[in-house]
């Protein structure tokens, strides 16, 4: 084994042993990442380990962004606006409805004189100040788009929300609250629109279905490896100067609530496996360790695959860019992956197009029926699946917006009235109080003020000859601590501390079943009655409720204010909760 695998090997063992134990602080308010943390690589052992992670990253990406489950994809209504013949190839100024009274605007280029299916490839853009149809020297969405025109793809240069004729919302929102609950922001939007410029190039009928890909740089790349990680039809990639462990996106289109919880974009960008992928790298930019540190890591998942030679890398002393270096090095990626050009493409000379040539909207109207802001939000809502009947999905959907997890094992420390709970290697720590029965009957007690408070309740002093565990749930009582929550992405990378909540209770409940409970109550009220509700909801054991939710409609304003937790209105909110609850339908699974 090499010294360097050696190490992490010992590393990973001493980190295993140290969060097998209960901790002296909870490492959920000593250990909170953001955008510039330095993550761990990802090392797995087995494929079926990887594969079993991979699908657990897909639901929480697909969570996150408001698309779990897949919303109905309306009719595209695609619209041509101008079309311009250039040498070898042509472009098309092209208007797509994503969503009813919402439309995405792009670039079409096609090769001029091939005939057959082609491959497609989306050609997400950057920050670059004129996104798609940037034309400089560090960045030209325009020779990008021509050159693989050149050679035999149908390439689809898209905007960003927020860039160019894509306006009719800012690039930057998704930080109030109901926006936060209802999972709308730039990057669900934004993803939305890259699954629906997937739909609208497959649908061509000089594209390849079996032969579509993605590239794109800095906020682009992000684009390609969040589509190529949910959307299966993506066969090849190539995300240029992102794919990090230092730096994780600076801008609202790449860090939204619940998305990067325990994880980073090297996973993600590894879920493409085993189809291949390029990464482009730079020295001036984060992506400066690619070659030592990301690439290898990649590199080692695709090796569970036996499909090493599918991964490759190319760095260049550069600053942050897709110039035509990078450019060339992706056309190269391209031609041996896709086998659509000769060996060595290279950029040719392409036309100076007038921004105005491309734009859709420089004479024309926004096209009829487009909505403002608010109506796009509202239409985002309306995308939102109904709760139906089924409990595995209503759980599915709630536990995912939640983060939470039945634990495989609860560790136990201390004896007799005072305890210590957490889960095996997440070094949480839920201080708790016991009071003993005579049955196998339980109560758990959970109060915003604490075990102290929770164990004062009428429910828990009434007990007959029950047990009672009454729990310091995250952040009340002897559990209330320092936690930094002052990171702009705070929510992209740490569970909301209500969320922590509900994982708490649901820790406890683990642990009282383990321990033969033959039946348990939860005794809760105020906001605790609120976590206590959703912690039942979820829970695959029979739980039976003294928690009245005290006037918790489950409102916007009421999740705002009393149970804060991103992207759960999207997932079914208090409906959902209740027909699992009330319904009869939160029975064992």
């Amino acid at each position: 084994m090499p010294a360097w695998l050696c190490k992490i090997s010992l590393y990973l063992a001493a980190s295993s042993a140290v969060l097998a134990q209960i901790p002296a602080e909870d490492r959920r308010n000593t250990v909170t990442p953001n955008t510039d943390t330095r993550f761990e690589l990802p090392r797995y052992a087995t494929l079926a380990q990887w594969e079993a992670r991979k699908a657990h990253l897909r639901r929480q990406i697909l969570s996150a962004t408001g698309l779990l489950p897949m919303p109905a994809r309306t009719p595209l209504n695609p619209r041509v606006d101008g079309k311009v013949e250039r040498d070898g190839y042509t472009i098309e100024n092209v208007v797509l409805e994503t969503i009813p009274g919402y439309f995405l605007a792009g670039n079409l280029y096609r090769p001029a004189s091939r005939t057959g299916k082609l491959p497609g490839i989306l050609l997400p853009h950057g920050h670059w100040r004129n996104g798609r149809i940037e034309n400089t020297q560090n960045y030209s969405g325009i020779a990008l788009g021509a050159n693989l025109a050149r050679q035999g793809f149908v390439a689809f240069g898209y905007d960003m929300v927020g860039y160019n004729d894509t306006s009719q919302t800012p690039h930057s929102f998704g930080q109030t609250p109901a926006e936060q609950l209802w999972a709308f922001n730039p990057y669900s939007l934004q993803t939305w629109n890259s699954i629906r410029a997937l739909d609208y190039l497959a649908s061509l009928p000089d594209v390849d279905t079996a032969r579509l890909g993605a590239t794109g740089a800095s906020g682009g790349g992000t684009q390609t490896f969040t589509l190529a990680a949910i959307d299966n039809r993506i066969a090849f990639a190539a995300p240029v100067n992102m794919v990090s462990a230092i730096m994780q996106g600076g801008s609202p289109c790449e860090n939204i609530s619940s998305l990067r919880l325990d994880t980073s974009n090297v996973e993600f960008a590894a879920m493409l496996a085993p189809k291949p992928q390029h990464l482009v790298a730079a020295t001036g930019d984060w992506t400066r360790n690619v070659p030592r540190e990301e690439f290898p890591a990649i590199q080692a998942i695709y090796a569970l695959y036996d499909r090493t030679a599918n991964v490759t890398t190319e760095q260049f002393e550069a600053p942050h860019n897709y110039h035509r270096e990078s450019r060339e090095s992706v056309y190269r990626f391209l031609a041996k992956a896709v086998r659509a050009a000769e060996e060595s493409p290279r950029d040719r000379g392409w036309a100076m197009e007038e921004p105005e040539t491309l734009r859709v909207y420089t004479r024309k109207p926004m096209a009829a029926g487009a909505l403002d802001f608010q109506g796009v939000f509202a239409a985002w809502k309306r995308m939102t699946a109904p709760p139906g009947q089924r409990p595995n999905v209503l759980r599915d959907r709630l536990m995912a917006a939640l983060a939470v997890e039945w634990p495989e094992q609860v560790l136990e420390q201390g004896s007799g009235r005072d305890l210590l709970l957490g889960r095996a290697g997440k070094g949480d720590r839920i201080p708790a109080m016991h009071r003993a029965g005579q049955s196998k009957r339980w109560i758990l007690a959970v109060h915003a003020g604490g075990s102290a408070a929770a164990l004062d309740l009428p429910a828990s002093r009434e007990t007959g000859d029950g047990n009672v565990l009454a729990i310091d749930a995250f952040q009340t009582g002897r559990a209330a601590a320092a936690r930094d929550r002052s990171h702009r992405y705070f929510l992209t990378f740490n569970r909301s501390d209500d969320a922590e909540r509900v994982q708490d209770i649901l820790t406890a409940l683990r642990y009282l079943s383990s321990r033969g409970a033959e039946s348990i109550e939860i005794a809760a009220t105020g906001n605790a009655a609120v976590w206590s509700y959703f912690a039942a909801a979820v829970a695959p054991v029979k739980v039976s409720l003294k928690a009245p939710l005290g006037g918790f409609q489950g409102t916007d304003e009421d999740f705002a204010a009393r149970f804060f937790v991103p992207a759960i209105q999207r997932a079914g909110g208090l409906e959902a909760a209740r027909l699992l609850v009330e319904g009869g339908l939160a029975a064992p699974r």
